[in-house]
């Protein structure tokens, strides 16, 4: 129930951004879910694809630094709570999210929340246990 994620990392520049971008479109790459975090000097983007491989390739050929990690893909309802909901029990089972990031399906019913927990293996267990519903990244770029 993981979902592979790649991390671009970013000079904080004018046009960085709109590099990768245009690369991923020239190679049709489609992004799913995304998120930017930045510092003063860099920034990390972090998205999802429906051609991982690909992207890590054509991204490294365009100079840029790329990794892949895995993340969690919870589905919930998109109304007042749903992110409360994963949390508490994340927070009950000892789990920390090192970050997240979160979208709404077409349909406007359902948001998706993207989590990195520290145990990975643990989180899918205990958020499985509770009836959260787990999308694969096949299911996320089918969305």
């Amino acid at each position: 129930m993981r979902v592979e994620q790649i991390a671009v990392f970013l000079e904080n520049k004018s046009g960085r951004l709109a590099e990768i971008t245009r690369i991923l479109a020239e190679n049709e790459i489609n992004i799913r879910a995304l998120s930017v975090a930045d510092t003063a000097d860099f920034g990390i983007l972090r998205l999802i694809v429906d051609k991982v491989d690909l992207a890590k390739e054509v991204l490294r050929a365009g100079g840029f630094t790329v990794g892949k990690t895995n993340v969690i893909a919870v589905e919930v309802p998109d109304r007042s709570g749903g992110l409360a909901s994963v949390l508490k029990v994340a927070h009950e089972a000892g789990l920390n999210v090192e970050y997240m990031y979160a979208f709404v399906n077409k349909s406007g019913s359902n948001a998706v929340l993207i989590f990195r927990f520290d145990e990975m293996d643990k989180a899918i267990e205990v958020l499985q246990g509770h009836g959260f519903t787990l999308l694969t990244g096949a299911q996320i770029c089918a969305l």
